[in-house]
């Protein structure tokens, strides 16, 4: 159980949870005393807005104000760290057990594996009965978000193989680690893009299998880019724009987040991650731009731009997952820049070869306010990533719909008939929320693992 939830009733209070419409029926049921103190601060059911309610001995409550979006769990993030430390709540019956469980574990992270200062802790909520799998995907998402935040010194391709390792134990998964020759071999790209940091750490693809002895269920393959640290490599970025590039691995976080929330659910599936942990880095070893590197699928791409290696990353990964004969094949990454520009950092963009497995996945991330926007594939762009020299360029010769090239890119390495899912996403949250607090972000996974949930196990089931 995480440190911000427990299972002791013991000694806790009340919290109560109110919409604008519901503030007047609030307000008859409480205390005169409370309802007046409520009226006398000016409180108006806002979302976020958090007052304590007096009683005898001191705080005999808490409300919540809910806005107008009574369903979010966001305004339960600011919970934790505004009520008083060291305190115990329960949620008031009329309170929407999931949504606030999810929202306030969500708010309850912090990150503190460098501090010698650990601060304050959250306060602790009463797990309600039923809200376990709320519970478990806020543990996914906390694994997540502390792979985003740490250094690329503390997180490097081996660091990173090695936490899918960790989750594959947890989970009773097959895991291997493809490096050396095998890689060189079998996934050229992404040997390519790693091998400038190929002596001091070197790239490699970590491999989870799950639910491999139900031979006859479907096989969920996802796959994640995990780039370390970007420099951009010899297509140097500037010093600005390399400053958050520990999160380009982003996408690896947000897919071990989904391996694990399926595998917490129990889904009837077989389940097969794949996250290529490359460090893009500049030395006398690093790939060059206008080189021609071969891929998995046996395309030549002549590199462009050694800025865009993810995509290269994915590419292998990608003809990999559909080897499997896989139900459907979903990739994570934080790809491009235009994908910000278009939609702003808290809307991942979705891209898909499926107008109905679109629609399941749409509909998804507006269940679980874990949002994405479609983006088309626009074939008549696929010219713009023309080569004279090799199969394809990694870049395209136009500087418009990057986000879109970049997703053409990638369904080269996808076989007709292979159902398709790409997210392009920023994997970061810039300031503080109410339960997305600065810095490292697992964005779409509670969308996707109830995408797959609705796919293969029913709607009736998905959480």
């Amino acid at each position: 159980m995480l440190e911000c939830l427990t299972a002791e009733e013991a000694g806790s209070l009340p919290l109560y949870a109110v919409s604008p419409a519901g503030l007047e029926a609030l307000l008859g049921a409480l205390s005169p005393l409370q309802s007046g103190f409520l009226h006398a601060s000016g409180f108006k059911a806002k979302a976020e807005e958090l007052r304590l309610l007096p009683g005898g001995e001191g705080i005999a409550g808490a409300v919540l104000g809910l806005g107008s979006e009574t369903n979010s769990p966001f305004a339960f993030g600011v919970c934790p760290f505004g009520l008083p430390e060291g305190t115990v709540w329960r949620l008031d019956d009329m309170v929407e057990a999931k949504a606030a469980t999810l929202g306030w574990c969500l708010g309850a992270y912090r990150f503190r594996r460098f501090k010698l200062e650990k601060g304050r802790a959250a306060a602790r909520l009463v797990a309600p009965p039923g809200t376990e799998s709320m519970a478990a995907q806020a543990a996914a998402i906390w694994r997540g978000r502390d792979l985003v935040n740490r250094p690329a010194n503390d997180l490097g391709p081996a660091e990173l193989a090695a936490a899918v390792g960790e989750l594959a134990a947890q989970y009773g998964a097959s895991f291997e680690v493809i490096e050396g020759a095998a890689l060189a071999e079998g996934f050229p790209a992404v040997q390519a893009v790693g091998q400038g940091a190929i002596n001091a750490r070197a790239p490699r693809v970590a491999v989870l299998r799950w639910g491999f002895e139900r031979a006859d269920a479907p096989l969920v393959a996802l796959c994640g880019k995990g780039v370390c640290f970007d420099t951009g490599g010899l297509d140097l970025k500037p010093s600005g724009a390399m400053l958050r590039m520990k999160k380009d691995m982003g996408g690896a976080a947000a897919m071990i987040a989904t391996a694990e929330m399926l595998m917490a659910a129990g889904l009837p599936i077989r389940l097969l991650l794949l996250v290529g942990a490359v460090e893009n880095a500049v030395s006398g070893a690093a790939f060059r731009p206008l080189d021609v590197i071969r891929t998995r699928k046996g395309l030549t791409v002549e590199i462009g731009n050694t800025d865009a290696e993810g995509r290269l990353v994915l590419a292998d990964l990608l003809c990999f997952a559909a080897e499997q004969q896989p139900a459907i094949v979903i990739d994570g990454a934080t790809l491009t820049g235009a994908a910000r520009v278009a939609l702003g950092p808290d809307l991942p963009a979705l891209f898909c070869n499926d107008d109905t497995t679109a629609d399941t996945f749409l509909r998804s991330a507006a269940a679980t306010r874990d949002e994405m926007w479609r983006l088309p594939l626009q074939n008549n762009y696929i010219s713009w990533l023309d080569s004279s020299v090799a199969d394809i360029n990694n870049v395209a010769t136009k500087p418009m719909a990057g986000a879109i090239t970049a997703a053409l890119f990638l369904h080269r390495f996808v076989p007709e008939g292979t159902k398709w899912v790409h997210l392009d996403l920023y994997a970061w949250n810039d300031q503080s929320r109410p339960g997305r607090p600065e810095g490292g972000e697992v964005q779409a996974a509670r969308a996707l693992s109830h995408a797959v949930s609705a796919l293969f196990e029913g709607e009736s089931h998905a959480e």
